[in-house]
């Protein structure tokens, strides 16, 4: 690549990026991607939470197998599926993150989202005075614990690159000066453009999976803020599906929350009594899901891709519960409560002819997938010195 004032080896900006979850990497994939072959950057890599862990697939491999060089493999999880064992793992986060940043001394960190070891990722280079990039800030779920966290992330963070006008304001609103606030899209809808995404068959096939037919691809994460229980949500998703037998489903199960393992649990249960009409993975990975995505009737249950992905690909999502309440909706979006009968409701809306031509006209709320490059051109000109002093941001009548 031929980048004007292309950097020697010994002075590239040293980029450090975390990765906790299969669905975070996905995101981040382009952008390290970009960095990797950009002689402006050295990147590092910090592995962590899920990746690391047999139950949740041991996703670490997948980034290896995607050519990228692990620095780092920062252990947090515990056995334990508390917000007990949650706030362990912090602790134990903030620690391995510590160590790791002392050793490889990056000059900027780079998080996304708002989970808990990213939180303790933020945490460790706040304190070295290590420069934070945060990724998709200023976003509001108003059914997770997340919410706060996300929003304390951007309190230790140095640059923001959210996802739309109205989050740039909201960053803004929390007292980050203007000029640090940079409004580039959301990076997953990177994927959608780059990615050549696999046909039926070829999907049927890699699945072991027959997708002759219609089917939902459902996803269903512990709801760690709301008044409704998780398995209570679980089980009204579950009788709702039954509603429709006519629809595969295709399930990926619940991320590292406190309660995700009973519903992951309930998820396989529920595919073991109903044969060749339900399946589940632990991860599905990028290329898959996506292509799934593409293929499906309708994307169900309460993960963040049926609200920034789904609408970008024109498909009609059921959005259940209050987990992602607060975010940005297209108009292809059908809210559901967590009965049974709302959910009944909103997929027979959604898998109707009329509202599936009309998803497929749905504009993205979520920027042009282009995010990665624009991230790239900005990190390769801040600032990133350790002499920072931070100033809160007043707005003014």
């Amino acid at each position: 690549m031929g980048h004007p004032g292309a950097q020697t080896a010994m002075n590239r900006r040293r980029i450090c990026v975390v990765t906790g979850t299969r669905a975070d990497y996905g995101i981040l994939y382009w952008l390290m991607r970009e960095m990797r072959t950009d002689p402006r950057f050295n990147l590092q890599i910090l592995a962590t939470g899920a990746h690391l862990s047999p139950e949740f697939g041991l996703t670490y491999k997948a980034i290896e197998a995607d050519g990228f060089v692990i620095d780092r493999k920062i252990e947090v999880l515990l056995s334990s599926d508390t917000p007990v064992g949650t706030s362990k793992g912090v602790g134990l986060g903030v620690i391995g993150f510590a160590d790791a940043l002392a050793d490889l001394n990056p000059d900027i960190v780079v998080v996304l989202g708002d989970r808990y070891e990213i939180f303790a990722a933020a945490q460790a280079a706040f304190f070295a005075g290590i420069a934070v990039a945060h990724i998709s800030g200023g976003e509001v779920t108003e059914g997770a614990l997340d919410d706060a966290v996300r929003h304390a992330i951007t309190k230790m963070s140095r640059y923001h690159f959210v996802a739309a006008e109205v989050y740039r304001r909201r960053v803004i609103q929390l007292g980050e000066p203007p000029g640090t606030v940079f409004n580039v899209g959301d990076p997953g809808l990177d994927n959608i453009a780059r990615l050549e995404l696999l046909g039926r068959d070829e999907l049927a096939e890699s699945l072991d999976f027959d997708l002759s037919t219609p089917f939902f691809l459902t996803t269903y994460h512990p709801v760690t803020a709301g008044v409704c229980d998780p398995v209570a949500g679980m089980q009204a998703l579950l009788n709702a599906l039954d509603s429709f037998p006519a629809h595969k489903v295709l399930f990926t199960k619940p991320n590292a929350d406190a309660g995700g393992r009973a519903l992951a649990g309930m998820m396989d249960e529920y595919a073991a009594k109903r044969g060749d009409r339900v399946k589940t993975f632990t991860s599905l990975g990028q290329l898959r899901y996506l292509s799934a995505m593409r293929h499906c009737a309708a994307v169900v249950g309460n993960s963040s891709s049926g609200i920034v992905e789904a609408p970008a690909m024109g498909k009609p999502t059921v959005n259940v519960g209050s987990r992602q309440q607060g975010r940005l909706k297209a108009t292809s979006i059908v809210d559901a409560d967590e009965t049974s009968g709302s959910i009944v409701a909103a997929l027979s809306k959604a898998i109707s002819d009329a509202f599936g031509t009309f998803a497929a006209k749905t504009d993205s709320l979520y920027g042009n997938c282009d995010a990665s490059r624009n991230i790239c051109e900005i990190l390769a000109s801040v600032d990133h010195g350790r002499r920072y002093a931070k100033r809160f941001h007043d707005l003014h009548d």
